[in-house]
């Protein structure tokens, strides 16, 4: 059997990150940046007041001050303030010339006229400086950031309308297998609701991606190889479950492995043993075969799945180890590496779920991690420190 590192290094040095393209902003959500973007002006980019309220010079303050003007946000009107007077101004209007702090309306009697001011006011306060914020020319977003709402904010903030991004990957999920029927029909004997395209796909979404539910196939190679067919035109990347064993009807094996682009083999993990990677097509888009089991098949996406999401988006591979100690003792087979479903509390402990094997969906529902055995471990004592995977 192969190692799951050996599996990982294989898929992760097959795909490759999506070339970038220009956007959008409005369709940038979700993408990673291609470039650095900076600034071409300070921001703010003029002394502004960060309070409705009235522009004095400090050293008039407190007392009672003639109103002479008023001076609104957007206002391009040049205004100045002079000796013992007052000028009113609300949040984000520029600051009259002379002025050197904004009263709060709160701290006044709020006059129209004339404004009775009852405490003292340092210099510089409610004031938003030029520059204090972003200075010209200072980079705002480093290439290989995630677009977020606050990130795509401050791309507009800075007054670019498009921006050069790597694109969020497109997979298509396809499910197979005979017995599989759409949620919400009725089952006949012998069929089960499918769920594994429904968990892959959102798992693809969750991962940053663009996931395309294709639905399920039966246990004919050629319908596979249709679907393929039709998908690939718009697919980053294929994901399939199912039909990978080694019993018969394995439509998945049966479909591919004439192409000679796609390897099946036996990795050694546990659940997820039966594992199948390659690429199809000209585009050499990469195809992840993964078993069917409901948890075999997820386990196998958080493993090798979004790893190369990652990549594709131009994100690192790798994240930090989590580590946790365990409230129970596990047991786990010889040679291979163990992924046990578990709740991680803040405590710094994780408790393995009831409802281990590989078909159990409840138990993966209830989970938040993945307990990590090491092929060499065939015993872990309760209280021992383990590594863990969120989920």
């Amino acid at each position: 059997m192969r190692s799951v590192d050996a599996h990982l290094a294989e898929i992760l040095a097959t795909v490759r990150p999506l070339a970038p393209l220009e956007l959008e902003l409005e369709r940038a959500l979700g993408t990673t940046l291609a470039e650095d973007v900076s600034s071409p002006v300070p921001l703010p980019p003029f002394d502004n007041s960060a309070m409705d309220g009235y522009a004095v010079r400090a050293e008039d303050v407190p007392g009672t001050l003639p109103v002479i003007d008023d001076v609104a946000a957007g206002s391009d009107e040049l205004r100045a303030v002079g000796p013992g007077h007052a000028v009113r101004i609300m949040t984000g209007a520029p600051m009259p010339a002379g002025a050197d702090s904004v009263v709060p309306v709160e701290w006044t009697d709020g006059g129209t006229v004339s404004v009775r001011i009852n405490r003292d006011v340092p210099v510089g306060n409610a004031i938003r400086r030029a520059g204090e914020d972003v200075q010209a020319g200072e980079v705002v977003l480093k290439a290989g950031t995630v677009i977020g709402p606050a990130q795509l904010g401050i791309i507009a903030g800075v007054g670019r309308r498009r921006v050069w991004v790597r694109p969020q990957p497109r997979v298509v999920v396809i499910s197979t297998g005979a017995e599989l029927v759409e949620p919400g029909a009725p089952l006949n004997r012998g069929q089960i609701w499918d769920s594994n395209s429904f968990t892959l796909t959102a798992a693809v979404r969750e991962a940053g991606a663009e996931g395309f539910r294709a639905g399920s196939v039966g246990d004919d190679p050629a319908v596979l190889l249709d679907q393929l067919d039709t998908h690939l035109v718009r697919a980053d990347a294929i994901i399939t479950s199912g039909g990978v064993s080694m019993g018969a009807y394995e439509p998945v094996k049966e479909a591919l492995s004439p192409l000679g682009t796609v390897r099946f083999e036996k990795v050694a993990m546990q659940p997820g043993m039966p594992q199948g990677f390659g690429v199809l097509g000209d585009d050499r888009v990469p195809i992840f075969a993964l078993p069917g089991n409901p948890v075999s098949s997820f386990v196998s996406f958080m493993l090798f799945v979004r790893p190369a999401l990652d990549k594709m988006r131009g994100l690192p591979t790798e994240t930090a180890p989590v580590t946790a100690y365990v409230t129970a003792a596990l047991r786990s087979p010889s040679g291979r590496r163990s992924y046990l479903r578990g709740v991680l509390s803040s405590d710094g402990t994780v408790a393995p779920v009831h409802g281990q094997g590989s078909h159990q969906l409840a138990a993966l529902a209830s989970a938040n991690a993945l307990i990590v055995v090491p092929e060499d471990v065939t015993e872990v004592p309760g209280g021992s420190e383990v590594e863990v995977i969120r989920i």
